[in-house]
């Protein structure tokens, strides 16, 4: 599983021009769903973003996490993420996982999300989404499981 987070000042998602999550300061998650990932590898996941400390200090360290500023998660579906793209002109999405696991496990990670921490908001799976934000920084982190070796 890998996720691409932004620490942001707001940040929301539409589909079909009607906005389905929105938040004020804290994280937009891209989450990338591939084959073998578990909930246990999502818990892991959502667990170390929200413990991530991103967020700046009194003396300007990046020193707090999302939980610490009590900021907002937006958890955004993104199996391109998952994409192959070490040869060729187009990547290959084989290692993503397919719809039928990845939309459940997405939705399990989402739901997981918003137990721990309240302050919660994602996309719709395979929706074609406008994903608007406004980056903080910029502060771009690579957060992944990794279990799979790859």
């Amino acid at each position: 599983m890998l996720t691409v987070i932004q620490r942001v000042t707001h940040a929301n998602v539409r589909v079909n021009d009607i906005s389905i999550g929105e938040i004020k300061q804290g994280i937009v998650a891209l989450l990338a769903i591939k084959q073998g990932d578990s909930e246990a590898e999502a818990q892991q996941l959502i667990d170390r973003i929200l413990s991530y400390r991103i967020f700046t200090d009194e003396k300007d360290k990046m020193n707090l996490s999302l939980k610490d500023i009590k900021g907002g998660l937006l958890l955004i579906p993104q199996f391109t993420l998952a994409a192959d793209t070490k040869k060729g002109a187009r990547p290959s999405f084989a290692p993503a996982a397919s719809p039928a696991i990845a939309k459940p496990l997405f939705e399990f990670a989402a739901h997981y999300a918003r137990q721990q921490h309240g302050n919660v908001a994602w996309g719709e799976f395979a929706a074609d989404m406008q994903v608007s934000l406004c980056n903080d920084g910029p502060a771009t982190f690579i957060l992944n499981t990794d279990n799979h070796g790859d």
